[in-house]
């Protein structure tokens, strides 16, 4: 078949790499509007779950993609100053620049062709292909031009975030949870590479009011988180690359085809990053279609309806454990009072997926811990 792929983000290149490893027969041509060599970007996690799917649909891949990753086996939440470990949170971490780069090659190696700095408006541009997957993004053009059809829904939700880098190494996951006379500061960080962490930061609108942040330039923003955190960056500070505040959009469709058209990846659905499951679900649907390919064939209504049967249910669900988590973390003024361990409790329990059991399962030292406390 001859297949163009518009976006070229981890759901559109690992699709196209899966393709073209099952039957090299196929034409496949990506389009994607950044350069080859863009640079935006921090760090991806994966958790231990979401990297047996990738070593089951390409082994060979999944050797090379996890060869420089940052490990660890647990996570912390840190509330009032105290470092709560949470054990047998399995995370691994990579850069996004390295995974995009090494999907990248291992598509030309196999044939893939690309064609960066081209932004695609209007599908009739991509000429006569069999099947157009529109792989590009949460404010994917092709989704808006069919917006008719594909009838997404967008939710913006109510607290900013900035992306940014720093070299202070945060070797597990850690959320920090930072009281300031303005409101709450809280940040996402985790180790990526042997040099550098994500360090993203969430706050509420009126908190980002209060503390002017909404008047500061990029410059002033920066310096003036790196204050409120400076307990956990030490010596190091906060690193800018396009680290603008923005909200969090939440987007699902109600069809996810439309003619020889299906949405894949952030264009498809968004998964918040409070989840860390975003690139997970990207993947995860790109190894899902090609499966549907491979089940029917050149029958692209046949595959697009198998693919959707495979993952409208997991995709659904995920959303909802997003959606909980995201109303966690917007209510977080609640629950700062709470004792660290008690919140970090709190925290864990928040999507209503992870039951008492399962925590004393995992970390049967932290659940004691809690329950010691509330027994008091």
């Amino acid at each position: 078949m001859k297949i163009a792929v518009v976006g070229g983000g981890p759901a559109g290149m690992y699709f196209s790499l899966l393709m073209k490893k099952h039957d090299p027969g196929h034409q496949i041509r990506i389009y994607e509007q950044n350069a080859a060599d863009a640079t935006y970007g921090w760090g991806v996690v994966f958790s231990d779950v979401a990297l047996s799917f990738l070593e089951k649909a390409d082994a060979s891949f999944y050797a090379k993609f996890i060869a420089n990753h940052e490990r660890c086996n647990y996570m912390e939440v840190v509330h009032k100053g105290v470092h709560v470990q949470l054990k047998n949170n399995h995370f691994s971490r990579a850069s996004r620049i390295d995974l995009l780069g090494t999907l990248q090659q291992e598509c030309l190696a196999h044939g893939v062709e690309f064609e960066f700095g081209k932004r695609i408006e209007d599908i009739a541009s991509l000429g006569g292909a069999d099947v157009i997957v529109a792989a590009d993004g949460g404010n994917s053009a092709i989704r808006t031009q069919f917006a008719q059809y594909f009838r997404p829904t967008i939710e913006t939700r109510r607290n900013k975030f900035a992306w940014y880098g720093t070299h202070q190494l945060f070797h597990p996951v850690s959320l920090i949870f930072r009281q300031t006379e303005h409101g709450v500061f809280i940040a996402h960080s985790y180790q990526y590479s042997k040099e550098l962490s994500t360090f993203l930061i969430e706050v509420a609108p009126e908190t980002w009011h209060k503390a002017g942040l909404d008047t500061m330039t990029d410059e002033e923003s920066r310096r003036y988180c790196e204050q409120v955190f400076a307990p956990e960056l030490g010596s190091n500070g906060l690193l800018s690359n396009r680290s603008l505040w923005f909200n969090a959009n939440v987007v699902s469709n109600a069809k996810w085809s439309h003619g020889n058209i299906i949405l894949l990846g952030d264009a498809l659905r968004s998964v918040h990053f409070s989840l860390g499951s975003g690139t997970r679900m990207a993947m995860q649907d790109a190894i899902a279609l090609q499966e549907a390919f491979s089940r029917n064939g050149s029958d692209v209504q046949a595959a697009f309806a198998d693919f959707e049967g495979l993952r409208r249910s997991s995709s659904s669900n995920f959303q909802e454990a997003a959606a909980k988590s995201l109303d966690w973390y917007e209510n977080i003024e609640d629950k700062m009072g709470l004792d660290p361990v008690a919140f970090a409790y709190d925290y864990m329990r928040r999507t209503g997926r992870v039951s008492h059991d399962d925590l004393r399962q995992r970390d049967p030292e932290f659940v004691s811990s809690y329950e010691a406390l509330t027994a008091a």
